[in-house]
């Protein structure tokens, strides 16, 4: 089945999909279930795509090749029931089919095609089950519907503006937040799928500001939103359908790195303040790994994992942080870190006092158990006792081998009944009621904590 939309745009337009800044090719299902990407063969030079299962014990992977090598700007999308959906272009159009392991080959079934100019997949649904896209024209963005509905892909509704994003405001599917840049502005809309696709503002901070939503979680309302509102582009928080302003905290601004959120801890239902942040800092140094709760005043740092997908990791329920990584030694690698209570004891990796907020964390990076190589019988893997205890427990393909060090108490058991407290005020949220715009009323906009 192939579907024909009106090409808008003219010739000249540029065939690929437009660049995300915020989206890394390692893509995670709702559940945490799952995960796909595309990877580079190894002496082949070729793509293919891999899917990646994460809610067992062990982290494994799975080769899906085809007849032949994929296209690097090709898009894969994992579902909960194992399947990968991809996206490939094909002269004019695009191609969307699901691949799924049979025995030592790939099966594929082709879901039709869309004849466009540019398409790109959206985040995976809270369902699991259903995927979504958009199709960008010169002047209006159309969501489509390319897998989940009656029969092939369906066209959902039609906006304005170029559309770019995408994050889930509910764990129904129902409610689907865009930034749209339209006359010249960029604000963060909300389409309600469950009316046909009717779109209404989500954030307005100021008449005159972009606001973009980079990371939402549907469990505790917490948004993280980067806005020039306070003079130039910051990044701040607020609750979703909260009278509240939003707030940009100053330790969430580092001058000679760039700060973006990637994960939000599920589960804090009502407690927005206690929800765990995982933050990708990138500076000159490299990337590196931040944790930042609203209602802490500081942004914890931790060097990445070697081999780390940067901007690509999940929280679990109970606090801990995976991150998925690939080395020469372990294809398929899963970094686990539990922070320590909020009653002034250090973490792993936390050093005393305060660390600079723009210079990467010191210590060793930690090595997986498979490249580590004993230098003495008395040192445990090669480690200098006299180091810093490693914070990451690697989950690579068997079962992870305890560090040299005891392993710090979980964050969230310690900290979870006066994060309860702090948070009494916050509104019970309507299920049934569409997400309203966080306003900024008259907070103070240049050195909020």
């Amino acid at each position: 089945m192939t579907v024909c939309v009106p090409q808008s745009a003219p010739p000249s337009t540029p065939s690929g999909p437009p660049k995300d800044r915020g989206r890394t090719p390692f893509t995670v299902t709702a559940d945490g279930s799952y995960a796909a990407r595309l990877a580079l063969g190894r002496g082949t030079g070729g793509w293919f795509p891999e899917r990646w299962t994460l809610g067992g014990p062990e982290p494994y992977a799975v080769p899906l090749p085809g007849s032949q090598p994929e296209e690097p700007d090709s898009e894969v999308l994992p579902l909960s029931d194992g399947r990968v959906l991809i996206r490939r272009r094909v002269a004019e159009r695009y191609t969307l089919s699901l691949l799924y392991p049979t025995g030592p080959g790939t099966g594929e079934l082709p879901l039709g095609s869309i004849e466009c100019p540019r398409l790109s997949l959206l985040p995976p649904a809270p369902d699991g089950s259903s995927a979504f896209a958009l199709v960008h024209g010169e002047r209006s963005t159309t969501l489509w519907r390319v897998h989940g509905g009656t029969f092939g892909p369906e066209r959902v509704t039609e906006l304005p503006g170029h559309c770019t994003g995408g994050a889930w405001l509910d764990r129904t599917g129902r409610m689907l937040a865009l930034d749209r840049e339209l006359d010249g502005r960029t604000k963060a809309v909300v389409v309600d799928l469950g009316r046909g696709g009717e779109t209404s503002p989500l954030l307005q901070i100021t008449e005159e500001s972009n606001d973009r939503l980079l990371l939402a979680d549907p469990d505790s309302g917490l948004l993280l939103v980067r806005s020039d509102a306070p003079g130039q582009d910051r990044l701040g928080w607020g609750v979703l359908g909260s009278a509240r302003p939003v707030r940009f905290p100053e330790c969430l601004r580092m001058s000679d790195a760039a700060v973006t959120p990637f994960a939000a801890q599920p589960g804090q239902v009502l407690m927005p303040e206690g929800c765990a942040v995982a933050l990708r800092i990138d500076g000159p140094a490299g990337s590196w790994v931040g944790v930042w709760r609203p209602s802490e005043r500081r942004v914890q740092q931790f060097p990445a994992p070697v081999g780390w997908l940067a901007g690509a990791g999940l929280w679990t329920a109970d606090g801990e942080l995976r991150l998925p990584y690939v080395t020469p030694y372990v294809p398929c690698g899963l970094a686990r870190l539990r922070l320590p209570g909020a009653d002034g004891k250090r973490g792993a990796r936390e050093e005393d006092g305060e660390k600079e907020p723009g210079g990467p964390p010191q210590g060793p990076v930690c090595v997986p158990p498979e490249a580590a190589v004993p230098t003495e019988p008395g040192e445990p893997d090669g480690q200098d006792e006299s180091a810093p205890p490693t914070a990451w427990a690697a989950a690579a393909g068997a079962a992870p081998r305890p560090a040299p060090h005891s392993a710090p108490p979980t964050l969230w058991q310690a900290v979870q009944p006066t994060l309860t407290e702090g948070c009494a005020g916050f509104p019970e949220p309507d299920p049934g009621a569409a997400p309203r715009p966080v306003p900024l009323q008259q907070a103070p906009l240049g050195r909020t904590p």
